[in-house]
């Protein structure tokens, strides 16, 4: 896996987010939270997002929360469009071949999330294609000629197909991993509370499958090795000493999920957590540079990282409060 990009020279990915009335409120907030916060822990804001439905105004979801859209363009300019699920499988605004073909051939990738997707495998869709359980045997009922997966997600091209509901939380770390750093998005991935974030190939909960963070077992426990020390950083040797690895193993795994060094993701792990409680919390610029294991020099280590100064970012924060 390539090294994620630099996002303070690129610009943001922008989502369009397409719901239809009685749209799955859960599916909606799990993209839209994990985009709000892999804006707040970057450096610079990586992502922007527009609602979208066929015609504009106000819709409804299946539990009477409103979201204001705007219609779906006819020459769309997203990077990425995202159906939310939806309460009736059958409601005419899921039958978005169409819709799908103006956004896939302007180079978006497009995501169907549960019912979405069951519309779309049964429109156009084979056998490669995912979407809720439920829905899958609502497609036998209807005497679908294939079966569909119960991975959580199946990609295909510029479309993705996916089971939706809380699977929406990995499926929406997954796409911005694509763009932002490894350990930017286990912070997001931490602040929602998210313990194990699920790959494509994951089976839906049902099947008993046992799930890990990244696949890998032994990435996993590095990981929270060095989540649970954060104030006083273990050195790299000790950690591979009580994996059984050796340096070069570990240091294969973290280039080919993350793109870096494990010492590159221990220090930006570190320094997000810093970020977090420096936007956060009332704890001084030494205090947080001591809570996250960075005795000396914080604030220059900070600012290469962030592009500014903690004492900067607090006051612009308070700024923004006290407007």
């Amino acid at each position: 896996m390539p090294k994620p990009p630099d996002t303070s020279t690129q610009r943001p990915q922008h989502f369009d987010i397409l719901v239809a009335p009685g749209y799955v409120l859960l599916e909606l907030a799990s993209l839209v939270d994990v985009l709000r916060l892999a804006n707040r822990v970057c450096p610079t804001p990586p992502f922007t997002y527009s609602y979208r439905s066929l015609k504009g105004g106000p819709i409804s979801s299946s539990s009477d929360a409103v979201v204001q859209t705007e219609a779906v363009p006819a020459q769309p300019n997203a990077d990425y469009l995202f159906v939310i699920g939806n309460s009736d499988p059958d409601h005419p605004a899921l039958s978005l071949g169409r819709v799908v073909s103006d956004y896939t051939f302007r180079g978006a990738k497009v995501f169907l999330l549960a019912e979405a997707a069951s519309r779309y495998i049964n429109e156009h869709g084979t056998d490669d294609m995912a979407t809720h359980w439920e829905n899958a045997s609502f497609l036998r009922e209807r005497g679908a000629r294939f079966e569909a997966k119960l991975s959580i997600a199946t990609e295909q091209g510029a479309v993705v197909t996916c089971a939706g509901m809380e699977a929406t939380t990995d499926i929406a770390l997954a796409v911005i991993g694509r763009h932002i750093s490894g350990p930017a998005k286990m912070t997001v991935a931490d602040i929602m509370l998210h313990e194990n974030i699920r790959d494509f190939s994951s089976m839906q909960p049902f099947s008993g499958a046992k799930l890990t963070s990244t696949g890998d077992a032994k990435l996993d426990q590095c990981i929270k090795l060095m989540q649970a020390n954060i104030e006083d950083p273990l050195p790299i040797n000790q950690i591979v000493e009580s994996l059984h690895l050796s340096n070069r193993s570990l240091e294969r795994k973290f280039k080919t999920f993350f793109g870096t060094t494990p010492n590159g993701f221990y220090r930006e792990m570190r320094l997000s957590k810093a970020n977090n409680l420096l936007l956060n919390t009332t704890m001084s610029v030494r205090e947080i540079g001591l809570a996250c294991g960075f005795p000396n020099g914080f604030s220059s280590i900070y600012k290469s990282f962030f592009g500014v100064t903690p004492f900067v970012i607090r006051r612009e924060k308070r700024a923004a409060s006290q407007r």
